[in-house]
């Protein structure tokens, strides 16, 4: 639950909703309005630390910067 730790970690301003849902076989996969930006089972291994938030940065663009506290 790391990627989700992180996500909510730098972007809580600008993600409405975070949904998890347990799959059959380790599935794990990452959508973000529809588009799947991760994939388990597609890339065929693990998320590398940070690579599911570096994903979402690309997928959001520059214009959301990561949430100051």
């Amino acid at each position: 639950m790391s990627a989700v730790r992180d996500l909510l970690h730098d972007y809580q301003h600008v993600i409405e909703e975070v949904r998890v849902r347990m799959g059959e076989k380790g599935v794990f996969d990452v959508e973000v309005d529809g588009t799947l930006i991760y994939s388990k089972k597609v890339e065929g291994r693990h998320a590398q630390p940070g690579e599911v938030l570096a994903r979402f940065k690309q997928h959001i663009g520059p214009d959301f910067p990561v949430y100051e506290r």
